[in-house]
């Protein structure tokens, strides 16, 4: 990766859908060179898509939680990753070290609803207790950086 590799990261980060030839008058390459890189950055995994950013309260998602997930004795934690991936309303899973084996960012529509989920978190196999805080306000999220 070099630094117009980088500049195009950056780019593509502040506006997914910039056009190749506008990447390209930034980076002043041709706009078929600017294909090929981009193509090549998606290939190797250092692009790994494009999405829409949605505002969660506008879908009607008014209630972020951060749930930590103690996981029960001889479990494994393929099975209990697998086993969150099917919980519609847990948005991120993140492995982490410490006394919780995961934690996970939940989003439902109102309080009713984290408790039903957290119902549903603390009868999933594999999950010995969970310990929850709740977002009163996010100050930003979902921070993009280019690479250095």
């Amino acid at each position: 990766m070099d630094d117009i590799d980088r500049r195009l990261l950056a780019l593509l980060l502040a506006d997914g859908r910039a056009s190749y030839a506008e990447l390209a008058r930034a980076v002043g390459l041709s706009a078929p060179s600017v294909h090929d890189r981009v193509r090549r950055l998606e290939r190797s995994g250092a692009v790994r898509g494009y999405a829409a950013v949605v505002d969660p309260a506008a879908v009607g998602l008014g209630v972020t939680a951060l749930v930590g997930i103690l996981q029960r004795e001889g479990a494994e934690q393929d099975d209990l990753a697998a086993a969150l991936a099917e919980i519609e309303e847990i948005e991120d899973c993140w492995f982490v070290a410490g006394e919780e084996a995961f934690v996970v960012k939940v989003r439902v529509a109102d309080v009713d609803a984290l408790e039903h989920t957290l119902g549903v978190l603390r009868r999933t196999q594999g999950v010995a207790r969970t310990r929850t805080t709740v977002v009163l306000s996010t100050r930003f999220e979902g921070r993009r950086r280019a690479p250095a």
